[in-house]
């Protein structure tokens, strides 16, 4: 992994983080544990795609990485809908503020995501062009 691929998942981590500290100490500490737990299947999911992403584009063989998007999207759909079901039905968690962390961190770091690979994509193409 590329110094850039490390600070992007760097980023992604602290900010997630520090978010989180931040909705629990506005919204009191009775949410910390759905926050963080709403956070947390998001977190690695964003991070997990990011690393094969950028291993996948700036590696010997970046024509795999329409494929690898492919299967890791099917993986997430699968991922997400365990995760979701295990957090409302086995660990004891309040639905309304798990679903709101979830929803957020969800949508924010895909967002984030996106906005990592259209960096990463503008630099490789630079590069060969």
């Amino acid at each position: 992994m590329t110094a850039a691929g490390m600070k992007a998942a760097a980023w992604m981590a602290a900010a997630s983080v520090a978010s989180g500290v931040a909705a629990t100490r506005l919204f009191g500490v009775d949410a910390d544990r759905e926050i963080a737990l709403g956070m947390a299947g998001p977190l690695v999911a964003a991070m997990a795609t990011w690393v094969m992403v950028e291993r996948t584009f700036t590696g010997s063989h970046p024509e795999r990485l329409t494929a690898l998007m492919i299967q890791a999207f099917a993986a997430k759909m699968v991922f997400f809908g365990v995760y979701v079901v295990v957090m409302l039905t086995a660990v004891s968690v309040r639905r309304v503020a798990f679903v709101v962390s979830f929803t957020s961190y969800f949508i924010a770091l895909h967002v984030t995501e996106a906005l990592c690979m259209r960096r990463l994509f503008a630099r490789g193409f630079d590069r060969v062009s």
